[in-house]
């Protein structure tokens, strides 16, 4: 690797480098509970001074159903410039069907989410099948923490993989914070998917359609004026960086125990990213101003 990360306290300190913010929300905004206050105030200064700010989340579900939560939480919409969720583009994806993963898929899917949510399919013309049997493809856009655990789908999904259904995973995650602590997440599932012989596509962070569809909606910046925030080296840095993008580290979020075993944060980091292609560029402890 060319060069460790650079540690900062705040993002003032980094301010003139970018005018977007592309912003994790779970381990960096929250952890299901309530806006962390310092994340909070973070957000409000980068509003005041004219930063664009797109929360950026790996979550299946649509922009609006994050958008309520966070408010929920304590993020008013008014304080951030809209969210992009790996469930809506998603959505549009199945909704247009020109392009990527979507244009070849069948009209019937067997859905997989989180509190039985649907709105990753309302709207749509396709049939959500009530039996494996009878779909075309799997749509798996999230997991309970319940049914979290890939061995549980095992005889499910290798009877999907023998009749060779496609999968498309609108949540690359590999964790997820559970009420119990860090659980498999869905992109845990279709990695299993893989190593049972199923086709897997993925939507969301770290794959280039979602840094695409970001850049788009913030009408075309220059990549290296766009700044990602989160706590995954897997999704938000390695994106952020595949996309030519600035990339932030949150050290309190998935990688929390690995960063924590070392004294020393910047060979921490440097040995979690393993390659340049996943090292961030500055880390933070934790999202603050």
């Amino acid at each position: 690797m060319k060069a460790d990360a650079t540690a900062i306290s705040g993002l003032r300190a980094i301010a003139d480098r970018f005018d977007h913010v592309l912003l994790d929300q779970w381990g960096t905004l929250h952890e299901g509970m309530a806006v962390f206050p310092a994340a909070h105030d973070c957000v409000v200064q980068l509003h005041a001074a004219g930063k664009r700010i797109l929360i950026l989340s790996n979550s299946g579900k649509r922009a609006d159903s994050n958008q309520r939560r966070l408010a929920a939480l304590g993020l008013a919409p008014d304080t951030y410039d809209g969210v992009l969720s790996s469930g809506e583009v998603t959505w549009r994806g199945l909704q247009s069907r020109e392009y990527g993963p979507f244009a070849g898929l069948g009209s019937a899917c067997f859905l997989i989410s989180r509190d039985s949510d649907r709105s990753i399919v309302d709207g749509l013309d396709l049939t959500v099948a009530a039996d494996i049997h009878d779909a075309d493809f799997i749509l798996l856009a999230g997991l309970d923490d319940s049914a979290a655990e890939p061995e549980q789908w095992r005889d499910r999904l290798t009877e999907a993989a023998a009749r060779k259904l496609p999968m498309l995973c609108a949540n690359p995650d590999l964790v997820m914070f559970g009420v119990t602590g860090l659980v498999p997440a869905p992109g845990a599932l279709a990695a299993f998917y893989r190593q049972l012989g199923g086709t897997v596509m993925f939507v969301g962070k770290p794959h280039a359609p979602m840094f695409a569809a970001a850049l788009e909606r913030l009408e075309r910046p220059r990549p290296e004026r766009v700044l990602v925030i989160g706590d995954s080296l897997d999704h938000d840095i390695a994106g952020g960086r595949a996309a030519g993008m600035l990339t932030l580290l949150i050290g309190s979020g998935v990688h929390r125990e690995t960063l924590a075993q070392s004294d020393d944060a910047r060979n921490a980091t440097r040995d979690a990213a393993g390659a340049e292609a996943r090292m961030p560029h500055w880390t933070m402890q934790h999202l603050a101003w």
